[in-house]
């Protein structure tokens, strides 16, 4: 079985039973609904005792199981994304991205944002023009190395006071 087999019997349930992500959530417990979700899609793992609950929830095979922990190959999409509200996402970026580059690297120097020790939040606000997305993103700062970098040369690339 392929994970995106996987992915697609997992999706295939969820819609039989009715449930939604946050109830998929609480029931394997232990992480966000954006991680549970993005790791039930193939994007994330699932700890070994998360794969069993949501091996339960589901009805999966033990292979199956043992799947939703192994590290997935990353990438759900090519660029760029036909789906109109992923688009949104790529368009943030092409639009604002040098800019958020700009930003970010003048307040704490030569480096990037991880998405890999990172936090994600979604948030509905009621508004009466129509309710909107508020999205929270914190992603740990990790500065360049500096190779062969001697004497009064930085070794990383933090913002130079």
């Amino acid at each position: 079985m392929k994970r995106e087999d996987l992915t697609e019997k997992i999706l295939d349930i969820k819609r039989e039973k009715g449930w939604s992500w946050r109830e998929i959530t609480a029931a394997i417990g232990g992480h966000s609904p954006v991680l549970v979700t993005a790791a039930l899609l193939g994007q994330m793992k699932l700890t070994k005792p998360q794969a069993a609950e949501a091996a339960t929830l589901f009805g999966l095979t033990a292979a199956e199981q043992r799947m939703l922990n192994e590290p997935p190959y990353r990438g759900s999409f090519q660029a760029p994304p036909t789906d109109p509200l992923i688009y949104r996402f790529y368009e943030l970026v092409m639009v604002y991205g040098t800019t958020w580059k700009e930003l970010i690297q003048e307040e704490f120097g030569d480096g990037i944002m991880s998405a890999i020790d990172f936090d994600f939040e979604m948030e509905r606000l009621p508004d009466p023009n129509g309710d909107r997305v508020k999205l929270t993103m914190s992603g740990k700062f990790l500065p360049y190395r500096y190779y062969g970098a001697t004497g009064n040369s930085p070794r990383f690339g933090y913002r130079e006071e």
